[in-house]
């Protein structure tokens, strides 16, 4: 009777069709993810008209998804370390879908700062689980890669919903832009059958059949057999989880990490929310506006991918700390003007250094922390994050309202992406998890198959 690590076993694996249909499931998540948080950006224009708000209005109805979406991050972040990241993404999805929906139908804007608020919910507790399911079956030298590919799902969906705007908004109003954000609801069954639960979860619950069914795709190569022991290490205190993020000298790292999050999504969120408006300010039309918001996902695109792939070779962090450093420069020369193809240069540099950094800097978090804390680690942070993202939309219609020279509102969103660098550059590399996966102080815990199916 062998002993099976599983922790060794995915680390080790290559990519194969398991690993390709996750991706793609999560990916297709991820991409509704990014359409249900851009989309208000999209409406913002028409919607100030329509219902006749100030920039401060329409600045905090921006903000009620960003509240909802901290509490959804940290509430199911933390609860996925209890109930397993599979029904924590299915709860998470059907609260995103189903009342950013609902925003379709609102006529007041009470209503749809409701219906705003509820669907963050759902919107902060779907990306921490994803991320953390993705990371838990990578291979090893891969994790940075397939985290990111799948979070280019976000801006796939932050470019499709102002491209559907200039399509469908002319014609069938702002409203229905809302209504394709219903889809996910159809592709749920589908999903919940294709996507495999963690495994720290199916060990602690004793799902050891299903374990071994996963682990046989995951390494098809390697046989198990049902009889075989599953070795994993102690699991943290799951009445407590958030105090483990500051136990092993992990303190420094999580508080820094958390600054970064609120600065990033601070950016992120501002401009995602106020940059077709900055742009109609500076004396574009409405969908030219649109479009440097499909310019700024792309290059969210690309530099996440490119970044990637370095971030796996040569680490994260030495990555990130210049990227969120080249972002603040780049904002900074956007309010400087300049002929169309310096703008939208910038605009991609500014994507790729602010959404692309935000991408990379989940998959570092991802793999800095142990499994059984993963989605509690990216919950917390993700929550903390909103605060700053809540605060975005608001300061730009702070900025606006009071009327200051363009160059400064773009100052003001390029500041938090150097406090951000700073954060993040002191982080100490050396105590991430997967530069030593068991070196901190574990207890083997040998689960033999006469106990699982006990369970």
């Amino acid at each position: 009777m062998a002993k099976i690590n599983t922790t060794e076993v995915i680390s080790n694996s290559k990519f194969n069709r398991f690993h390709f249909g996750l991706l793609a499931w999560c990916f297709i998540i991820i991409l509704f993810d990014g359409y249900d948080l851009v989309v208000y950006g999209t409406v913002v224009p028409v919607l100030t008209e329509e219902w006749n708000l100030s920039s401060v209005e329409a600045g905090a109805m921006g903000s009620y998804g960003l509240f909802g979406m901290m509490f959804g991050a940290i509430f199911f972040g933390t609860l996925a370390d209890r109930i397993g990241r599979k029904n924590v993404i299915a709860i998470s999805l059907i609260l995103f879908s189903l009342f950013t929906l609902l925003c379709g139908f609102a006529n007041t804007p009470t209503m749809f700062s409701t219906f705003r608020f509820l669907a963050g919910l759902g919107l902060g507790g779907i990306m921490p689980n994803v991320i953390a399911l993705l990371t838990d079956y990578a291979p090893k030298t891969m994790r940075s890669m397939v985290v990111s590919i799948v979070l280019c799902g976000y801006s796939f969906g932050g470019m499709l919903a102002p491209m559907l705007g200039i399509l469908l908004m002319p014609s069938l109003g702002w409203e229905s832009i809302f209504w394709f954000a219903g889809i996910p609801l159809l592709i749920l069954p589908f999903m919940m059958k294709r996507l495999p639960e963690a495994s720290t979860h199916l060990i602690r619950i004793g799902r050891k059949e299903e374990l071994i069914r996963i682990l046989s795709k995951v390494s098809p190569e390697n046989k198990f057999d049902i009889k075989d022991e599953i070795v994993e290490v102690k699991k943290i205190d799951t009445n407590l989880p958030i105090l483990g993020l500051f136990k092993n000298s992990r303190a420094l790292s999580t508080l820094m990490f958390w600054i970064a999050f609120f600065m990033c999504l601070l950016m992120v969120y501002g401009l995602n929310t106020w940059l077709p408006k900055l742009m109609i300010e500076a004396g574009y039309p409405l969908n030219s506006s649109l479009g440097f918001l499909v310019v700024l996902q792309g290059g969210a695109i690309v530099g996440t991918i490119i970044i990637a792939k370095l971030c796996d070779r040569y680490g994260s962090k030495k990555l990130l700390v210049p990227m969120y450093a080249i972002g603040a420069v780049s904002l900074t020369l956007l309010g400087m003007g300049g002929s169309s193809y310096v703008i939208y240069t910038l605009v991609a540099i500014a994507g790729a250094c602010t959404i692309g950094a935000q991408n990379l800097v989940q998959a570092y978090v991802s793999q800095y922390y142990p499994p059984d804390m993963r989605s509690t680690a990216l919950g917390v942070a993700s929550g903390i994050g909103r605060i700053g993202g809540m605060l975005g939309p608001i300061l730009g219609g702070f900025l606006l309202s009071i009327s200051l020279p363009i160059q400064m509102n773009f100052i003001a969103f390029a500041i938090p992406g150097l406090i951000a660098a700073v954060a993040l550059s002191f982080v100490p590399a050396k105590m991430a998890y997967y530069k030593h996966d068991h070196s901190e102080p574990t207890e083997e815990i040998v689960i033999e198959s006469n106990k699982m199916n006990a369970l």
